[in-house]
């Protein structure tokens, strides 16, 4: 299988390596189209090998990260070859989440660099990334998606993303939500304080009903003390504690004890003898 493999890559390889040289030669929409389909073709060629796929990511995190050191003019083009790594990382592994979501942060640092609106198509090209993230991943992106939704003031979509990053673990601390400049239009906003409030608020002490009775994955009654078993010792009848205080006295079994039954119409008592066993 890996040999037919092998050798359906290279066809595909050739054909597309055919589609550019023509492509080249035409113009316009059949240009494009060839293009295009070229462009499938080397996809598939690379697709599903996790070493060039990771190395990609690496690659373009490297990138991303020293754009981030560095000022306006050069990091510009350290941001675009960041951006490049990422999807074609994506077009070797399509559920490549850091690549996701590390590419729609470099269209984001790059449209604050350019100063653009939050409607223009760096902003769009994040939020694809970051949907794409969403859908390799629920929760993952969703408060970079909230960033977005709050500077072009979607103030529904941007408290639902918040609450979803929240539902799945991936909000951020209190302290850096606050300091987010993509929040800075929303902070005001009465639902988003609100919902400052609700993070931060202490978690409600848990009701725990006494009658309910809980057991551990052994089958013993949590939270119930075990008794100790006291220490006795017994010698000729009489049980002693540790300390050696009295603490009963055995009668021995079939032993006798008198009752007396006095008869008010004869002036002698009558005695009987009753025998108790056991006690």
């Amino acid at each position: 299988m890996a040999l037919f493999g092998g050798i359906n890559k290279k066809s595909t390889l050739k054909a597309s390596i055919e589609q550019t040289t023509k492509a080249r030669k035409n113009e316009g929409a059949k240009a494009d189209q060839l293009f295009i389909s070229a462009y499938q073709g080397f996809a598939d060629v690379v697709k599903g090998d996790l070493a060039m796929g990771e190395a990609l990511f690496n690659w373009g995190f490297a990138l991303l990260h020293q754009a981030q050191t560095k000022d306006e003019n050069e990091s510009v083009k350290l941001y675009l070859d960041a951006i490049s790594r990422f999807n074609f990382c994506l077009l070797v592994e399509p559920n490549h989440l850091g690549a996701a979501i590390d590419g729609g942060v470099a269209y984001m640092d790059l449209a604050r660099i350019m100063n653009v609106n939050p409607d223009d198509e760096l902003y769009v090209l994040a939020e694809e990334f970051f949907l794409n993230a969403e859908r390799i991943q629920k929760g993952s992106a969703a408060y970079n998606l909230a960033c977005i939704y709050a500077l072009r003031r979607k103030d529904d979509a941007c408290l639902d993303a918040l609450e979803l990053s929240k539902e799945y673990g991936s909000l951020p601390k209190a302290e850096d939500i606050l300091n987010d400049v993509d929040l800075a239009k929303v902070k005001k906003a009465k639902w988003f304080t609100d919902f400052m409030e609700k993070m931060t608020a202490a978690p409600e002490p848990e009701v725990v009903d006494k009658n309910v009775v809980k057991y551990d994955a052994e089958g013993n009654v949590i939270g119930k003390k075990k008794k100790k078993k006291q220490y006795e010792n017994e010698v000729d009848g009489v049980v002693y504690d540790a300390e050696g205080n009295i603490i009963r006295k055995i009668e021995p079994k079939g032993s006798l004890k008198t009752k007396v039954d006095v008869n008010d119409n004869n002036k002698d008592s009558k005695v009987t003898a009753t025998t108790l066993k056991g006690k």
